[in-house]
């Protein structure tokens, strides 16, 4: 019997506020250790935490983009553990009302759309940061982060493959960039995943599920996903049996690793936060947050499908960002159409450019106008597109138009008929077995003429018309 793998991921994004969630410190990345860290993070006698509108009203726009719940009140609680980086001895955090409850996000995976359930979306602060490295036989603690908002999103049991978990993680970062309350940056943790893996024969009761702890990267969360799942059905089919427990991943050996049993809700101790009120969402509020939200990224694909007829699979690719769907739909309404290859040149050439240089779509050196501009001559056929994508590099590291760049390297395409026919007619006459070939059946003669012809032209030919014209002279 073949196994099935279940799979629930637990995502913590941190909101884009400028201060933290219970106090007036800053969130700003990279400051020196503890500058960053009030009274009331540091939990001194005394100190009260204040509620951050700010992160409430983020919560809410999320829970609209999923098509969640907005709970009209919801409460804040402790969630009690001890660790060296989290000074109160708690957490605050959300349990039994959360601000928001259900919803669902939509994946492609393999061109097939399926919606991932959510369970929940909680506020929560984060906890302080232990440094290792920089310390002989000690550890620093860092409460820079200490109370930092956190949107935690919680999945339901829904995705059965490492593919489908890293393209919900990839849909969901998507998401929480496209409405603003998250940068997303992985590297410095702003964007990050708990993977919960399970495994079980066919039809049989979920099994017992290992969760692994802080994925910081796509491609981690893929390794991660299929080591546990490998580590888990070896275990049954030699008798063993999985654990409930806290793991690591190593990425230096690809392996997941034991870090603790895992904790149940029961003990933590959840109880209401004594200092906190609960909060009210009415819906005058909600209804403003509604005005302000603009197309989603499913939304968007959506139509992109059906208005320009692109594949489901391109059109997924171009709403990765809003910066790449914004600069794709500027880029059509410049060309007033051409809808395929403008996709299929920003998928391409534009996207392996930006990756060589390491860019963000709007600081991209080529703008809308210029590429959209470039095309226009590839749909006119002043150029190939094979030189095109010399022009476009041109225009990339050398900031030229694409006229002079076409017209300072000679790469107007030849589309004069006569002087095609008479490009052609010579390499007939010079190449009498390659025609003799094509005319017994052997196509691939064919292709070796139109070769010898671009080669005449100094790849300056229009290919159709080459091809054109040989057939005729080839039918006589």
């Amino acid at each position: 019997m073949t196994w099935e793998v279940v799979i629930g991921l637990e995502t913590h994004a941190q909101l884009t506020t400028a201060s933290k969630i219970f106090s007036g410190a800053a969130t700003r990345f990279g400051a020196p250790p503890n500058t960053q860290a009030s009274a009331v993070d540091l939990a001194m006698p005394g100190t009260l935490p204040v509620l951050n509108k700010g992160a409430v009203e983020r919560a809410i726009r999320f829970g609209l983009a999923v098509g969640g719940r907005i709970a009209p009140r919801s409460v804040f609680a402790r969630k009690n553990y001890f660790y060296p980086d989290l000074p109160k001895g708690y957490q605050i955090s959300q349990y039994e009302d959360p601000v928001v409850a259900g919803g669902s996000v939509a994946i492609v995976v393999e061109g097939v759309e399926k919606l991932v359930r959510l369970t929940r979306a909680h506020l929560e602060e984060d906890a302080g940061k232990l440094l290792h490295e920089q310390f002989h036989g000690m550890s620093g603690v860092d409460l820079n982060r200490a109370g930092t908002p956190l949107l935690e999103i919680v999945s339901e049991p829904d995705m059965r493959s490492a593919a489908e978990a890293v393209a919900y993680a990839k849909a969901l970062h998507t998401l929480v960039r496209w409405i603003g309350i998250c940068d997303g940056n992985m590297q410095e943790g702003s964007f990050r995943c708990d993977a919960n893996v399970s495994v079980r024969r066919p039809g049989a009761p979920l099994g017992t599920r290992c969760e692994i702890k802080n994925l910081n990267s796509f491609r981690f969360l893929e390794k991660a996903i299929e080591y546990e799942i490998r580590r888990q059905v070896d275990l049954i089919e030699d008798g063993g049996k999985v654990l409930q427990e806290t793991r690591l991943f190593d990425p230096d050996r690809g392996q997941t690793r034991s870090m603790r049993s895992k904790e149940d809700a029961h003990d933590y101790r959840y109880f209401p936060d004594p200092d906190l009120l609960p909060v009210v969402i009415g819906p005058d509020w909600i209804a403003r947050v509604q005005g302000t939200m603009t197309e989603l990224p499913a939304a968007k694909r959506h139509r992109f499908v059906a208005e320009f007829g692109l594949a489901l699979e391109v059109a997924t690719t171009l709403t990765a960002s809003r910066e790449m769907a914004e600069f794709y739909e500027r880029l059509v309404a410049r060309l007033g159409g051409l809808h395929k290859m403008a996709a299929s040149w920003l998928t391409g050439e534009f996207s392996a450019a930006l990756n060589r240089s390491g860019l963000e779509v709007n600081a991209a050196p080529v703008s809308s106008e210029r590429l959209a501009a470039l095309l226009q001559r590839v749909a006119d056929n002043t150029v190939s597109g094979r030189s095109a994508k010399e022009v476009f590099d041109a225009m990339w590291n050398g900031g030229m138009e694409p006229d002079a760049i076409i017209d300072a390297r000679g790469l107007r395409q030849v589309s004069d008929a006569g002087e095609l026919e008479k490009a052609v007619d010579q390499v007939l006459a010079s190449n009498a077995k390659q025609v003799e070939d094509y005319r017994a059946g052997k196509d691939k003669a064919f292709n070796s003429l139109v070769g010898q012809v671009m080669k005449a032209t100094q790849g300056k030919a229009n290919p159709a018309q080459v091809g054109e014209i040989l057939r005729k002279r080839l039918a006589r």
